[in-house]
């Protein structure tokens, strides 16, 4: 018998890159989406054959209820949130009924309809924010800087309060940020990979960002899907940072995706007011000692491959 995996959040980075590693360790994938009048599933165009859909949305209880129901998953991946930080300050109580209390209604589904499967909850390094302190650890104090970060606690909350309350099998993976050629094109890295790449091109002759100082750990996201499924392989539930350890600037980022292009960076890039945060988050960085340790995981693809991964896939992309 194959073990069946659902996923929310499919058609998103993650979902994707973790709809090819599970299909590849032979598992049945099932995938919730939402009812769209536009096709969104260009990131998993080339598994969806190999997938079957599901249509349920995390705002309405009923419908995740029947997911379940006929999904009858051995693990279940909540992926899917709103997950765009900026939108969650023009958005909030949106992000709030997704990133929060989706992470609820998925749980109460889960304990009365499949209370044997494996959850895992995609928690986010947000959730540090202010940090208290440096690395940040599974037992760092939460200090949430976004209404996003603050959804995002409660759902890591939510997911430890069913495990101790209910002994559902409930980890959470507390992941810094995770990049790929499939990020969305609002997230920095994405804008400036495609920036530098239409720069190139000839297809754009400047690239507006907010602030260029801020300092972030960031990894490649096929690398972090493989830690969501270890998780869920351990005899006992529990909570692990994902992360590289090492921390970059944006002008870092810019430096190399601007340099493998041979152009420089300070000639195009313009600082726009209108991309800062209310609230900024300057420096994240994880500690991720205890998932090498407990999970056997570490990262493969370091920050100097990643950048210019991005960048040659913006290029042969824009070069269609």
């Amino acid at each position: 018998m194959s073990k069946r995996a659902l996923i929310t959040g499919i058609t998103g980075q993650d979902g994707s890159y973790l709809a090819e590693f599970l299909l590849a360790k032979g598992y049945d994938v099932f995938g919730m989406v939402r009812r769209s009048s536009t096709e969104t599933i260009q990131r998993i165009e080339h598994i969806k054959d190999q997938v079957t859909f599901l249509q349920g949305d995390l705002l309405d209880q009923a419908s995740v209820v029947k997911v379940i129901e006929e999904a009858r998953p051995d693990e279940i991946y909540n992926l899917a949130a709103q997950s765009f930080v900026p939108t969650s300050w023009s958005q909030p109580v949106l992000t709030g009924q997704f990133t929060a209390l989706g992470v609820s209604r998925m749980l109460e589904a889960v304990r009365q309809m499949a209370p044997e499967a494996r959850f895992y909850q995609a928690s986010s390094s947000e959730m540090f924010g202010k940090v208290r302190e440096v690395p940040q650890t599974e037992m760092t104090p939460f200090h949430p800087r976004s209404p996003y970060a603050v959804a995002k606690a409660y759902g890591h909350h939510i997911t430890v309060n069913y495990r101790e309350s209910y002994g559902v099998f409930a980890a959470s993976g507390i992941l810094f940020n995770h990049e790929s050629p499939r990020r969305g094109l609002e997230f920095v890295t994405r804008k400036i990979s495609d920036g530098a790449a239409r720069i190139k091109l000839g297809l754009a002759d400047e690239l507006r960002l907010g602030n260029l100082d801020s300092e972030r750990d960031w990894g490649f996201a096929g690398d972090y899907v493989e830690a969501m499924w270890m998780m869920l392989q351990q005899e006992e539930a529990d909570d692990f940072v994902i992360a590289t350890g090492e921390t970059h600037s944006i002008s870092e980022f810019l430096d190399i995706a601007f340099g493998h292009l041979d152009l420089e960076w300070q000639q195009y890039v313009k600082k726009d007011p209108r991309f800062m945060r209310p609230a900024e988050v300057d420096q994240l960085i994880g500690d991720y000692s205890k998932a090498k340790r407990v999970l056997g995981w570490q990262p493969k693809v370091g920050f100097e491959e990643l950048v210019p991964m991005m960048v040659d896939a913006d290029m042969e992309l824009l070069g269609k």
